[in-house]
């Protein structure tokens, strides 16, 4: 029965553990406060009888010490020793210095802890008092559990008793009104289960009116309903099938729009949405052999922030990574919808604007850097502005790659760079 109560393998069986388990924690919880109070208290009443004893010594320590008498104050000292609860006595002079310092116990065992009362010492000369030092009686931890040793004893006696006699009325009751009629419903439940006969139902002998006899009814219930499941189910396989088509179609479809966006995203850049490197370059790589073929212009403005690690330096990852956010938002609100613009380096972004000539994509370089150097971004209550530098190239009848016309943009780029930034270079 205990192994049972220890390793439960039933419902039953570990309902009751965690009750009484739940008990045995209160009980503990009451008797370890019943310990503490009376351990409190005893511990009140030795502090009541130590200052008790510091009036009573207080006139012949003080006669002692201002007479100089060190037999009659040792003897004083030696006779609180022997007080069952003085464990130490401490009189400090008037300059706080200590003369007498002694214990009842040895210092390489000390108490578990001490507790002490402190009296001043006084001489009365012609109505002045004079200060002569100070008595500190010492109590412990070991003095208290002396006294309190009988009451725990008591008390955790009748803990245990209590425990036990409930331990098993609650195995008695557990098993008598719970454990037994699981175990027949769970026998008779399996022979539902494994019998062909689709009418069996429970029955359990000396089912008395609670909870067991209303699942029992319940279950009784459950079966009827799943025979007439069964058969609706037989006649409803046909509409199943046709859902199941459809619902297979409609989930083909999702998957396709799933994979349409999956591959949206594999194009652009995680953080400022715009197109990332690869992506860009292969899309202004397919509008620049149009423009050829059509033989317009074609032109590529680079971008670059200026100081961008002075953000991230002074204000943080976080900052600079709304700063970029920022930007791309500020501009692509300058741009035409055949216009591309991607993210080609940490802080650097490139637009490839077919059909335009490089008078026009100049303008919008300028404007670009006009609306970026005019706007600010606030973060935690603080403005952030920034600028940024453009270099700006058009195609040439010859080009065939878009990366020729990154390189002539990036050099434009640096030119603006090394004229002091926050411009735009063609």
């Amino acid at each position: 029965m205990l192994a049972r109560f220890l390793r439960p393998q039933s419902l039953s069986q570990k309902m009751m553990r965690v009750i009484f388990s739940i008990y045995l924690g209160v009980t503990c919880l009451i008797t370890g406060t019943q310990f503490l109070t009376e351990y409190l208290k005893t511990q009140d009443s030795i502090l009541n009888e130590l200052e008790q004893l510091e009036e009573t010594v207080r006139g012949p320590l003080a006669t002692s010490l201002w007479q100089y008498n060190q037999n009659q104050l040792d003897a004083l000292i030696t006779g609180l020793l022997k007080m069952p609860i003085i464990v130490g006595v401490d009189v400090l002079d008037k300059h706080a210095k200590n003369m007498i310092s002694r214990r009842s116990y040895a210092s390489t065992s000390p108490p578990l802890s001490l507790f002490d009362t402190k009296t001043e010492l006084y001489w009365t000369l012609n109505d002045k008092r004079i200060f002569l030092g100070s008595l500190t009686l010492y109590s412990s931890s070991e003095v208290v559990l002396d006294r309190v040793l009988f009451g725990f004893s008591l008390i955790a006696i009748t803990a245990i008793i209590k425990l036990s006699i409930l331990f098993w009325l609650f195995i008695w009751a557990f098993d008598r009104y719970l454990a037994r009629p699981m175990k027949e419903l769970m026998r008779q439940v399996n022979e539902v289960q494994l019998s062909q006969d689709a009418n069996k139902r429970i029955n359990l002998s000396n089912a008395e009116n609670n909870e067991i006899s209303q699942l029992q009814e319940h279950m009784n219930n459950m079966l009827s309903a799943m025979q007439n499941d069964r058969e609706r189910l037989l006649e409803d396989e046909q509409a199943k099938r046709s859902w199941l088509e459809n619902a297979v179609e409609k989930r083909t479809e999702a998957l396709q729009t799933l994979n349409q966006q999956l591959k949206e995203l594999a194009t652009k850049d995680s953080l400022t949405g715009t197109l990332n490197r690869g992506s860009f370059f292969e899309m202004s790589q397919h509008l620049l052999l149009l423009s050829q073929r059509q033989k317009s212009s074609a032109s590529f403005i680079l971008m670059d922030l200026d100081h961008f690690k002075m953000i991230n330096d002074t204000h943080g990852h976080f900052a600079g990574d709304n700063v970029l956010i920022h930007f791309t938002e500020t501009i692509k609100d300058l741009l035409r919808k055949s216009d591309l613009i991607g993210r080609v380096g940490g802080e650097e972004f490139a637009i490839f604007l077919p059909d335009t000539e490089i008078d026009a994509a100049f303008q919008l370089a300028n404007k670009i850097r006009e609306v970026v150097d005019s706007t600010t971004l606030k973060i935690d209550d603080k403005e952030i502005s920034y600028t940024v530098s453009l270099g700006v190239e058009v195609s040439k009848p010859n080009d065939q790659s878009v990366t020729e016309l990154f390189k002539r943009a990036d050099l434009k780029l640096y030119g603006a760079k090394d004229k002091g930034r926050n411009r735009a270079e063609r």
